[in-house]
């Protein structure tokens, strides 16, 4: 028995987002939003996975979207890398779903609560150890709640959760444990099968009930993911690269002079590995002829 990961934002709109999900995602909002009690009793699914439209799919529509017993909206979205102003981009899309409920002329007292849950497989805070964390708005010095707390920002942080299977003590541990380990699993583990919800998703992540078309588009996402996080760890080594690089000429500069083009271009073009090795023996240089032999003979030297 193999699982498809629920980290690919494909294969988490096809577990808590179809039309046979609602006791999934019921189950799994009243863990992460109301602490594991039973609140939420009913909600609709908006724009339900639909296997017949799997080439349809786009990027907009693999967020899952509910609207909850009492009229609110929640919207979840599952993020696998950290992107340029992700945080921005959370906090509009939830002010975005909260004004797009009126018409033109329509009152405000019509508007409804509306949730964002965000799953990042990254750290976002790193101020804090916690895993769940929740935002609302509140006074700044005494902390009591604006009158109309309308709009909630949650985040999960998968890195940041440790716990191992044995050592699940709640209903938001399990869930969690889920989508962040299911698709190493071989089996479906007993501690889990014993929570109704999570053995119906563990089901539907069963690879065995996948069509063709279904393993295929999932694949295709995977890839896609890896690519996007491959590009984002690159540009990140690259901007450490450069700021180590403009250190480096900062610092001849200053006791050098002005740096020769000839000499800058072959700095500039040195390998990581290089520029760490110029960095410890900068301070031996005398002079740039000093610094011009290194270049020419010590650079890739074991």
């Amino acid at each position: 028995m193999k699982f498809i990961s629920p980290k690919v934002d494909y294969a988490f709109k096809k577990i808590f987002g179809s039309d046979q999900s609602q006791e999934i995602l019921i189950s799994f909002l009243n863990a992460i939003i109301y602490s594991n009690k039973n609140v939420i009793r009913s909600l609709t699914i908006l724009n339900p996975y639909n296997p017949g439209k799997v080439r349809e799919l786009k990027e907009s529509y693999l967020d899952v979207r509910a609207i909850l017993y009492d009229g609110s909206t929640v919207i979840i979205e599952m993020q696998v890398s950290s992107t340029k102003a992700f945080d921005k981009r959370v906090a509009y899309n939830l002010a975005k779903t909260y004004a797009n409920q009126l018409g033109v002329g329509e009152g405000y007292w019509l508007l409804n609560p509306v949730i964002a849950i965000n799953i990042a497989d990254f750290i976002m805070f790193q101020e804090t150890p916690k895993v769940v964390t929740k935002f609302i708005f509140k006074e700044e010095e005494e902390s009591f709640k604006y009158k109309a707390v309308e709009l909630q920002l949650i985040f999960i942080e998968l890195p940041k959760f440790n716990k191992t299977l044995s050592e699940l003590n709640s209903l938001t541990d399990k869930w969690i444990y889920f989508i962040k380990e299911a698709a190493t699993w071989e089996s479906i583990p007993a501690s889990l099968a014993e929570v109704s919800a999570i053995e119906k998703a563990l089901n539907i992540a069963n690879q065995a009930n996948l069509t063709v078309e279904e393993l295929e588009e999932l694949e295709r996402r995977a890839i896609m993911l890896q690519d996007e996080t491959g590009r984002i760890l690159q540009a990140k080594d690259e901007g450490i690269l450069q700021g180590k690089l403009g250190v480096v000429i900062a610092f001849l500069q200053q006791r050098f002079g002005e740096i020769p083009k000839n000499i800058s271009w072959k700095i500039e073009g040195l390998s990581g590995k290089d520029l760490e090795r110029l960095v410890q023996t900068i301070l031996s240089f005398n002079s740039l002829e000093d610094l011009s032999s290194w270049l020419e003979q010590g650079t890739s030297a074991e």
